[in-house]
Formats: C-alpha cells, sequence, structure tokens
C-alpha cells in the first residue's frame, strides 16, 4: 500500500513548537486490500531528537467520528503529553461512510493493521525520524477504537505501553456468552501471556449501563476487566459518572494514565518497555471510589482496581466520584508573542504549551497591562470544561480550529502586548514576558 499524497520534502504544516506531517491512501483495488480510505496525521515536538513512542488517538465508528477525528494531532492538550515524553502524536482518520460495516475496520485484521503499520512506516521517512517505524505505543481508542485496541494488543504486546478504553473493546465480541447474539461476532482472539503485562484502563460511561443502544460498551469493559485482572494484569476501571458514550472529560483521567505509564515503562533508550511491578501499585475495590497501597490492600487483589501510581491513584478518585480531576498548578505564561500592524489595527499573535493536567481554556491579551480581550470570548465545549479548541462528542478540537490571534481595533504600534494563559480550572498563568 502507498500513499496517494506523499510529502517528500516538507512537513504539511511547521508550527513554533513543532511539525506536523500527513499521508493519504486511497481505497484499495485489491481482494486483500483495505475497504477504506485513510489519512494519518502525525504531530511530533520541536526539538525531539529520538522519539520514544507513538501516542495513538483512534476515533471510533460512523462517519461523524471519523469527520471530527481530522483534528486529532492538532489537540494542544494531547501534545502536551507527546511533548513531555519526546513522542509523536498520531490521529488515524478511517473514512468509513455512513451506514458501512465498522468491523471492516475496527477488527484491525480485515485491512486497517496494515495501513497502520504502512502510515508509520511512511511517516517516519517524510519525518526524518527512522524510529518511529519501530517506537512503542500508547493507544486511546474510543468505542470502535476501543475494539481496535483490545485485537491489536493480542498481536504486538510488546510494542505497547499502555491502553486506554474509551467506551469499547472486542472482548465479548470474541468470547462466547449465553447471548446468541454475541457469540462468534469476530474471530477468536487469543491473547498471549505478554498481552496481560500491558497496563490498561477500562472506560465505560456509567450511563451506558443498561442503556438500550451502548449496554454493551458497559458490560464488554466490566468483563474485559474481571477476565483480565483475574490472570494478573495491570488494568483498572474507571465508569464516568457524568457520561453515556460520548468522551466528555476523560480526557484528564487518560492523559494522567498514559502519563504514569510512559514513565513506569519507558527504557532510557531503545524500544525495550519496562514491566510493570504491581507490588508499587495502588488498589481500589471494583466500583468504588476510594484507592491505597497495595501493600495495604485489605481485599482481593485479583478482583481490585490497578492504578499505577499514588498521583493516578487521585486523579482516578476524584475521576469515578465527580467526572472530572482536579488542579492546583497554573498553567505555563504564553510565548512568542508577536505585533503587526494591520489595516485594521494591531494583529497580536502568540504560542502556548497546554497545561498537561487541565489543559487550557482561554487567553487574556492585555495592553500595556491592562485586559483589553479574551481569546475565545466565550469558551465552548457540549461535552465538558469550555475549552481553548473546544471539544467533539470523541475528544478532538472542534472546527475551525481556534486560532491564538487578536486584532486590536484601537490599539497603536507603540503599546506593549502580553498574554495571560487560563487552563480549564480557572487557574491563570504569569504574563507573557
Amino acid at each position: 500500500m502507498r500513499p496517494l499524497l506523499a510529502l517528500l520534502l516538507a512537513p504539511l504544516a511547521l508550527f513554533a513548537d513543532g511539525q506536523k506531517f500527513s499521508v493519504d491512501y486511497p481505497i484499495s483495488s485489491l481482494p486483500s486490500g483495505f475497504a477504506f480510505a485513510t489519512t494519518y496525521n502525525l504531530w511530533i515536538p520541536e526539538g525531539v531528537k529520538t522519539i520514544r513512542g507513538v501516542i495513538v488517538h483512534q476515533h471510533g465508528c460512523g462517519e461523524g467520528s471519523n469527520k471530527s477525528a481530522v483534528t486529532a494531532a492538532d489537540d494542544l492538550h494531547w501534545q502536551a503529553l507527546a511533548r513531555k515524553w519526546n513522542c509523536a502524536l498520531l490521529g488515524p482518520v478511517i473514512r468509513q461512510p455512513e451506514g458501512a460495516n465498522c468491523r471492516l475496520w475496527c477488527d484491525p485484521r480485515n485491512g486497517s493493521e496494515r495501513a497502520f503499520l504502512q502510515a508509520l512506516d511512511d511517516l517516519a521517512q517524510r519525518s526524518g525520524h527512522p524510529e518511529l517505524a519501530s517506537a512503542p505505543w500508547c493507544l486511546w481508542g474510543h468505542s470502535g477504537g476501543g475494539f481496535w485496541s483490545s485485537i491489536l494488543q493480542a498481536k504486538y504486546p510488546e510494542r505497547i505501553v499502555a491502553i486506554w478504553f474509551r467506551s469499547g473493546t472486542a472482548y465479548s465480541a470474541w468470547q462466547k456468552t449465553d447471548d446468541p447474539k454475541l457469540v462468534g461476532q469476530v474471530p477468536f482472539v487469543e491473547l498471549p501471556p505478554a498481552a496481560y503485562e500491558i497496563p490498561m484502563m477500562a472506560n465505560p460511561g456509567a450511563k451506558e449501563n443498561g442503556d438500550k443502544r451502548f449496554n454493551g460498551a458497559w458490560t464488554g469493559t466490566l468483563a474485559m476487566f474481571k477476565a483480565y485482572r483475574a490472570k494478573g494484569a495491570p488494568i483498572g476501571f474507571a465508569p464516568d459518572p457524568l457520561t453515556s458514550h460520548q468522551c466528555g472529560d476523560q480526557r484528564y483521567a487518560a492523559l494522567a494514565f498514559f502519563d504514569a505509564c510512559l514513565e513506569l515503562r519507558l527504557s532510557e533508550s531503545g524500544n525495550s518497555l519496562r514491566k510493570i511491578d504491581q507490588s508499587k501499585a495502588w488498589l481500589a475495590p471494583l466500583l468504588g471510589d476510594a484507592a491505597g497501597p497495595a501493600a495495604d490492600y485489605k481485599g482481593n487483589a485479583a478482583e481490585a482496581n490497578w492504578l499505577p501510581n499514588a498521583a493516578f491513584a487521585k486523579a482516578w478518585t476524584e475521576y469515578v466520584q465527580t467526572g472530572v480531576t482536579t488542579d492546583t498548578t497554573p498553567p505555563d505564561a504564553p510565548f512568542s508573542i508577536a505585533t503587526k500592524a494591520t489595516a485594521t489595527g494591531v494583529e497580536v499573535t502568540w504560542d502556548a504549551h497546554a497545561d498537561l493536567e487541565s489543559g487550557l481554556r482561554q487567553f487574556i491579551v492585555l495592553r500595556d497591562g491592562q485586559p483589553v480581550a479574551r481569546v475565545p470570548e466565550k469558551p465552548a465545549n457540549s461535552f465538558g470544561r469550555p475549552l481553548f479548541q473546544n471539544m467533539s462528542y470523541g475528544d478532538t478540537p472542534g472546527l475551525p480550529l481556534t486560532q491564538m490571534r487578536y486584532v486590536d481595533k484601537t490599539g497603536q504600534a507603540a503599546n506593549r502586548y502580553q498574554v495571560i494563559a487560563i487552563n480549564s480550572v480557572g487557574l491563570e498563568s504569569r504574563p507573557s514576558k
């Protein structure tokens, strides 16, 4: 499989703080080919010499999901995680038409596995980072994306740092159950012992439990948790009390989980992943909301939530209780402030890093030390905390992407401009220099 549009000499876009690359693949005409056209968007932080891993943000089933996924690699919050660990951020876009069978891609054995690996090879070449082709993965999957991740882990356990299953797994689809409708939905998946060494978090919406359409996301992830935990796997169950199938504010817990797992598993050099020492974990009862060190746990550890460390245990506890996490530290100040006189006023532009704990909600523009604007004026998010980039049902920025830009119609060239960042819990940064 070769890309229809290949980036030969330059990245798709160059930002002050990173580069973005993209490859497109057409629908294959070969009998063994993949049924859907695909695009893979990749963001690499500025200054990274060696990519240590790839954070994969895999959307779910349906046309709406893949249309909103085009911005996954542009997400400032997910980029913050990638930047911290010298990882790349990959946003696949699998163009499943409305009404088409999602299993043609969410089961990676039907061609999406080959497309994914080919994209990594091609992006490795075009980005000038050959290590991208063999770097380990963090897999985040929503709905069909979780389904896809749960099958992929059977074949590539040695390459997977951790998995976050947001309302999706194929476990119930390959397991025989008492429900004849669930028997034989997909060919059986044989998980090797190494697959049970991958840190995992099952994250359904609590309102999916008993829902006519989405109950399977609850029962499937719960059954997977119980089966894998019984085999000693480091897996937790993190139901979101505020949501059904929409992603809500799960990103705050998911990013904290990957942050913990990257710290525990990445090697200083090379691609080998360190094994999890479960004696140093924190545990909590299934469907409980209080955690403690594994050494102090009085219940059956084989039935308990596994949580990688104390910091994530705190985030998990807050999340399963309230659907959000707290943050007590302000974001970093914006940087690269630039001004330009235009026919309509003074154009002010800037760059900023998202707060890893709570992202970015808004910016305050100062003129000679006094506030003159907020960007955006009214941050939006129909599915959770208001965010600078907004957010879709599937945890991706809204379109058009919000720009770090303001035109001061009454400004003068002699004015001094500064910018303050505000994270999603309302904490403000220092003014930019």
